[in-house]
């Protein structure tokens, strides 16, 4: 009696496992991954797609406080007439390109010294503290810099390379200086931590066979390493420059696109055709001008410098 109570026992407490190991089928194994990563791309669905097609859609309005007016593409005829609009765009160009091009050659020149550099290595990321100050931050400093505190002008009199205060606002070249050596300061880390990303990872093998040969560094930088971070210096470009074309905490703070407009960068423009005119549906449509444009550009860099695959 006592001998089959305990195997009957045994046999419950057997199974009690086979229960728990119920296998899921192959549907619920399928979709489990989807259900894990579904919360965060239904929040970056709303914070970055739900914004743009609401703008694209708001575009074909004349929006106001009583109400929306269809306008079809009028908007859009209108901009692109607009000669407020072309001009903040060559801004953004000169402005961006500008500093664009000074980061990559003052990023690229630091990571050739710093990249095979033992006791550097360890202090690199002093060259990054730039690029964590919020924005606006950065903008203040500058500013101060500049203008309101003349610290520039001052320390160019104290050299004698100047005899009286600059007004860096009041001329259109020295107010773009302030927004180029702003942006330059803080995003120039940005692009350094890629390129030594970029030459670490590159075959040490051929660097070496490079200098048995009696190649000295800098030859082994321009004609081997160099060519080899194209697709690194492309992809750096690219997404910098996308950047660039949402340049607004300086210009807002520094210039408010002084003098005579001239560094009202895009994103100037679009924010005071919105929230100064209250045009709300003519900013729209220069948003959807201004992707379209970036979409494009970005497109024809990719196709020169990834052809057929290949960089």
């Amino acid at each position: 009696m006592t001998q089959s109570a305990a195997t009957s026992e045994g046999t419950a407490i057997s199974a009690v496992p086979s229960l728990r190991r119920r296998r899921r089928s192959p549907f619920r194994r399928k979709l489990f991954p989807y259900l894990l990563v579904a919360p965060a791309v239904i929040y970056l669905l709303m914070i970055t797609l739900y914004p743009g097609v609401y703008a694209i859609y708001q575009s074909f309005f004349f929006v106001t406080f009583t109400g929306w007016v269809p306008a079809g593409f009028e908007n859009y005829t209108n901009l692109l007439q607009d000669r407020e609009f072309w001009a903040a765009l060559w801004n953004t160009l000169v402005i961006g390109g500008i500093s664009l091009a000074l980061e990559c050659v003052i990023a690229m020149t630091l990571a050739f010294y710093t990249y095979r550099d033992p006791f550097i290595r360890g202090w690199r990321i002093i060259f990054l503290m730039p690029m964590l100050f919020m924005p606006s931050a950065v903008a203040f400093i500058w500013k101060l810099a500049f203008n309101d505190g003349r610290v520039v002008s001052d320390l160019l009199m104290q050299l004698g390379l100047i005899s009286e205060n600059i007004d860096f606002l009041g001329d259109v070249w020295n107010a773009r200086l302030t927004l180029i050596v702003a942006d330059v300061w803080q995003w120039t880390p940005f692009l350094f931590i890629i390129f030594v990303a970029g030459l670490q990872a590159q075959d040490k093998e051929i660097e070496e066979a490079a200098r048995l040969d009696g190649a000295s560094w800098p030859a082994i930088f321009w004609n081997i390493s160099l060519p080899l971070m194209r697709p690194v210096i492309a992809v750096a470009v690219i997404l910098r420059g996308i950047d660039i074309t949402t340049m607004f905490a300086n210009v807002f703070i520094i210039t408010q696109g002084t003098p005579g407009g001239a560094t009202e960068t895009i994103s100037y423009f679009i924010y005071r055709m919105g929230f100064r005119t209250f045009n709300f549906g003519y900013a729209s449509a220069a948003s959807a001008l201004m992707l379209i444009f970036t979409i494009i550009v970005a497109q024809l860099l990719l196709k020169r410098f990834f052809r057929s695959g290949r960089a």
